[in-house]
């Protein structure tokens, strides 16, 4: 039997805060640089790695914009801000899991709109330093 979770529920907060109105919260996706290490005598002719720096990413994020959710407004004030903030994407999983990290907003957008659509919003979360994963086990 399969595993899938329903995405309905699932929460992006900025420190204790919900950014509403979402409708695409993008995925983490950590990557490590390699360093090369081959040397002369390296064994049948292949090359060696390590690894090296890792980079967590960007989460972009999406929704229907709402002049009234303060969650989506503090992002354009974090923009300005340029500061690094504590975020927690919030998965409606069994047992509970979340991501916690820090991040940057380097994008912000409202107001894509066309004759049959709704106003929408959008941002670009950078994440600064290593994210975490939890899985809380249930009790």
């Amino acid at each position: 039997m399969s595993k899938a979770t329903r995405a309905l529920g699932t929460k992006l907060l900025k420190g204790e805060q919900a950014i509403g109105g979402l409708t695409s919260i993008g995925g983490i996706e950590i990557t490590a640089d390699e360093i090369d290490v081959t040397t002369l005598d390296s064994d049948g002719g292949y090359r060696e790695f390590i690894g090296g720096f890792k980079d967590a990413g960007e989460v972009p994020i999406e929704g229907f914009f709402d002049a009234e959710n303060e969650g989506q407004l503090a992002m354009e004030t974090s923009l300005d801000d340029g500061l690094a903030e504590d975020y927690k994407i919030s998965f409606p999983t069994k047992p509970p899991a979340e991501w916690d990290f820090k991040a940057v907003v380097t994008g912000f957008k409202v107001g894509d709109v066309d004759v049959d659509g709704n106003i929408t919003f959008g941002a670009t979360l950078r994440i600064s330093g290593k994210p975490n994963l939890t899985v809380t086990p249930e009790v």
